[in-house]
């Protein structure tokens, strides 16, 4: 197999990693008492004193004399970047670690003090070694690289976000340990941040050798490419808040992801596995033999992880982590599944009791036999009592907010950092346990058909006697440190009125407050991205089609057949029938596409006789026509293709696709 640098993924794929900063008016802050207040340069204002009071309650509730995890997280450190920033060939950052430099010492009062512990932690960066030929790279992205030693080559295991942050780690990589070629290359999972960077491990111009072995589990390319082919805008939308990407990296902004700093921004590539595996199987690769657990539909679709047996070392994928993951992603994803996710911990637990040091795709190495089985034994039982006791109260019949508000961890797990929701939080996770066995649906009639969000608004407003009361309303609830209900009520006000400053400014302040005291990194994110477009207003420009091109490329067409039926707009196609031929003639294949009762349908078939018109194109180029890279009536009037039938037709058909801008307002109507 030969893969040329030139096969990459244009930037902007992975879901959160489209944003834009934008300068807007900056309303005025309120304090507690109602008056200007202390502000950075971004608008925030300072942690208020019942916050201050809430994060310094938790010191004494969580065991932070206990350092270990700062013992293993430095642990086998070999070398380090200075100033580690990664630029691309046009010198915009890729990735900047001196970002974070100011996350030192205790926790200042805008932070939850047990998230700046694990920001710290993240914080760690380098060439470390695990145990004997086995290291890693931490620090260089979201996610970590982890290297092993062969007969013939370095294998590298989960090669980060971005082809430029790859290429620096596995550069300084060679010039600390010897200069040795790739020799293998393992995805353990189907998330960007542990592929994207592969074509970063070749020089300029190098391709891979034919025996380079690329290695995955059954379903990686599928799952890696169509992931966000389908509601892709939308999730990048709303992972613009789960993950910060317009807050500064400052103590009243992002710290942190929870997982690592933040995904990478860059060049992103993909490569076609050689190697799969399809079911718990053992190989050697390079020398090096291999234990493989597939552990697909736990955190990932398509995942595995595996045991080193000479060196007995289990690599955990992100099956596990240090700290709780999520069941449900804020930026949208379908639900995992906990009970699989539980029972693949407990597999690996069993089969694995002989490890003595674990490593994963994030976060830092645990060692000691005893030690490690302790931490699949608490991630394990993490998931499943979530999951068990989520069930035990919805058929109690609480409600998922009820749920949330009344599961309460065992001690056991509750002061076990590792168990802790720096990612996932015992909430969200307990009502994404209802909605996978319930659905959205609570049972009462109440939220069978409620009014939308701006009609309730106004309602409310008026009921509460107008403008002026609401405002005092809430602030009486700022005042007494009530900021969930404070939220809420004036959430209304915003909502119905958005061009309410003070009531805007207002709001920001309270999620200033709530983002201040969440444990979760993408809770403060969430609440701090709200506070800042409240106060500048939502980005000018957002993820588009064209920015997809690649992953639309490389996504199978049954999948990409399925996302243009999403976007065909239906009342514009009411009462209109259409058969089209789509005839890709590099690819030998052709698509009957018809319309009927405003819904489009696909099929792989022969040409259709009855067909308003047939369209032999390029795969390619027929992607550039649909995601805008070139114009319906320029390509369709043009040389570059064959038309038979009706060429008005097709343009007809064409305009009926909604074209999806990437941004749209979150906080405000």
């Amino acid at each position: 197999m030969r893969i040329t640098k030139t096969e990459t993924l244009k930037p902007y794929l992975l879901a959160g990693l489209t944003a834009f900063f934008i300068v807007g008016c900056q309303p005025e802050s309120y304090t507690s008492e109602g008056s200007l207040t202390e502000v950075d340069g971004a608008g925030f204002t300072a942690a208020s004193p019942h916050t201050i009071e809430a994060n310094q309650r938790l010191l004494s509730q969580l065991p932070f004399d206990d350092i270990q995890d700062f013992d293993d997280a430095n642990r086998g450190f070999i070398a380090k970047m200075p100033e580690l920033r990664v630029l691309d060939t046009s010198g915009n950052i890729v990735w900047d670690r001196t970002a974070y430099d100011f996350i030192e010492g205790e926790a200042p009062e805008s932070v939850n003090p047990s998230l700046w512990r694990q920001a710290r932690l993240n914080n760690i960066d380098g060439l470390f070694e695990v145990t004997t030929d086995v290291y890693q790279l931490r620090g260089f992205d979201l996610a970590n690289m982890t290297v092993i030693k062969g007969d013939s080559g370095w294998i590298i295991v989960d090669p980060l976000t971005t082809a430029e942050t790859a290429k620096v780690a596995f550069d300084f990589l060679n010039k600390t340990l010897g200069k040795r070629p790739v020799s293998a290359i393992i995805f353990t999972h189907s998330h960007m941040d542990h592929f994207g960077g592969a074509l970063g491990l070749l020089a300029e111009g190098e391709v891979f050798a034919e025996e380079v072995d690329i290695i995955a589990p059954a379903g990686f390319m599928h799952e890696a490419t169509s992931e966000n082919v389908m509601a892709g805008t939308a999730m990048s939308r709303r992972a613009m808040y789960m993950y910060g990407k317009q807050l500064p990296r400052s103590d009243r902004g992002h710290i942190d992801s929870g997982l690592g700093k933040e995904p990478a921004f860059g060049e992103f590539g993909i490569l076609s596995p050689n190697v799969v595996v399809e079911h718990d199987s053992a190989m050697e690769i390079d020398g090096v033999p291999f234990e493989f657990q597939i552990v697909s539909g736990s955190e990932a679709p398509a995942e595995f992880t595996f045991y080193l047996p000479e060196q007995q070392a289990y690599c955990g994928a992100e099956l596990v982590s240090k700290n709780m993951h999520n069941l449900y992603t804020l930026r949208g994803a379908k639900v995992r599944d906990a009970l699989v996710w539980s029972r693949a911990i407990d597999d690996a637990l069993n089969a694995q009791r002989d490890t003595k040091v674990y490593f994963g795709s994030h976060h830092w190495p645990i060692w000691g036999q005893a030690e490690v089985n302790e931490f699949l034994q608490k991630q394990r039982d993490t998931y499943k009592y979530i999951h068990d006791q989520s069930v035990r109260m919805l058929n109690a019949g609480l409600t998922p907010a009820e749920i949330a508000e009344q599961i309460q961890m065992p001690p056991s797990l509750s002061n076990t950092f590792a168990s802790r929701g720096y990612y996932g939080t015992v909430k969200h996770n307990a009502k994404a346990v209802y909605q996978a066995y319930l659905g959205w649906y609570d049972a009462n009639p109440v939220n069978l058909d409620p009014l939308p969000a701006t009609a309730t608004a106004i309602k409310y407003v008026e009921l509460m006697g107008g403008a002026d009361k609401v405002m005092a309303a809430t602030q009486l609830a700022v005042d007494s440190g009530e900021y969930r209900w404070a939220a809420e009520l004036i959430n209304h006000l915003v909502v119905s009125d958005a061009d309410n400053h003070k009531a805007k400014a207002l709001l920001a302040h309270i999620y200033d407050q709530l983002g201040y005291q969440a444990e979760s990194a993408p809770w403060r994110d969430v609440y701090l991205s709200a506070a800042y477009e409240l106060r500048h207003g939502s980005p000018e420009k957002g993820i588009d089609l064209a920015s997809m091109k690649q992953i639309l490329l490389h996504s199978p067409l049954d999948n990409f057949m399925q996302s243009m039926a999403t976007r065909v707009i239906g009342p514009e196609v009411f009462g209109e029938e259409f058969v089209l031929n789509i005839n890709f003639t590099d690819l030998d294949r052709n698509y009957v596409l018809s319309l009927n009762n405003a819904v489009l349908h696909h099929k792989l078939a022969p040409k259709s006789a009855k067909a308003n018109a047939t369209l032999n194109i390029s795969h390619e180029l027929f992607v550039d026509l649909i995601i805008g890279n070139a114009g319906v009536k320029e390509v369709l009037f043009s040389d570059e293709l064959e038309i038979e039938g009706s060429k008005l037709d097709l343009v007809s058909f064409f305009s009926s696709l909604d074209k999806p801008k990437g941004v749209f307002n979150i906080v405000t109507p």
